[in-house]
């Protein structure tokens, strides 16, 4: 059975309540909105690749022809439906939660760091499902890829970019150029935050110790 209202992730009651086509209207039907929801469960869980039009069919509570109906092919799920919905709303869902750390003042660079660690991490925890199929299917996808490049990373780095200036202005952080310095932590960001959603728990991940070691790279990396 696909999520109930309790375990839909605030972003998958957003894309349920705007339509699949991005155009401010409800979900036509309410199997296109049970074929939608099912399939973001399967592709968050599966991937693209190991995902069946059956299994979603299943899940959804459909016969497999009528996702056909609706969507010409799985890939037409994904790419036409579900991803540009998606890419559309990640936008202001990632800029939502975190204006209030970007606009803030901050002690210290790595006061900065920390905060934006802490926020991100809520964030993701939030939208589980979201960041699985991103991070799963932003290799495979060109057409996703430049989405997120446009959408969010654009306004993320823009963003960011400020705050950056800030402290250099402060001479807290090197004087190297802020587009350069935001983009630099924004990855070096991700790259705990990803691995973290993807490996919480395992007897390898020390997650105290590599939060650590993110704050210290950066902070250090970037001393004036």
């Amino acid at each position: 059975m696909i999520a109930n209202d309790e375990s839909m992730e605030p972003w998958m009651k957003e894309l349920l309540q705007e339509g699949s086509s991005g155009d401010s209207q409800p979900v036509k039907t309410e199997k296109q909105a049970r074929i939608l929801a099912a399939a973001i469960e399967v592709f968050a869980a599966k991937g693209y690749a190991g995902s069946s039009t059956s299994e979603i069919a299943q899940r959804a509570g459909v016969a497999e022809g009528t996702i056909f109906r609706h969507y010409r092919t799985k890939k037409d799920l994904l790419v036409s439906i579900v991803t540009p919905a998606m890419m559309r709303m990640m936008a202001p869902f990632v800029i939502r939660g975190f204006g209030d750390v970007l606009d803030a003042e901050h002690d210290s660079f790595e006061q900065f760091v920390r905060r934006m660690i802490d926020n991100r991490i809520e964030f993701v925890s939030r939208n589980k499902r979201l960041f699985r199929i991103v991070a799963q299917e932003l290799p495979f996808h060109p057409e996703m890829r430049e989405q997120f490049k446009s959408i969010i990373l654009t306004q993320v780095l823009a963003r960011m970019t400020v705050v950056v200036e800030n402290f250099q202005r402060a001479g807290k952080i090197a004087s190297m150029p802020p587009h350069t310095v935001a983009r630099l932590t924004a990855s070096t960001l991700i790259g705990y935050v990803l691995p973290r959603m993807l490996v919480a728990g395992e007897a390898a991940w020390d997650d105290e110790a590599e939060r650590e070691a993110t704050v210290s790279f950066l902070v250090k990396g970037l001393s004036p």
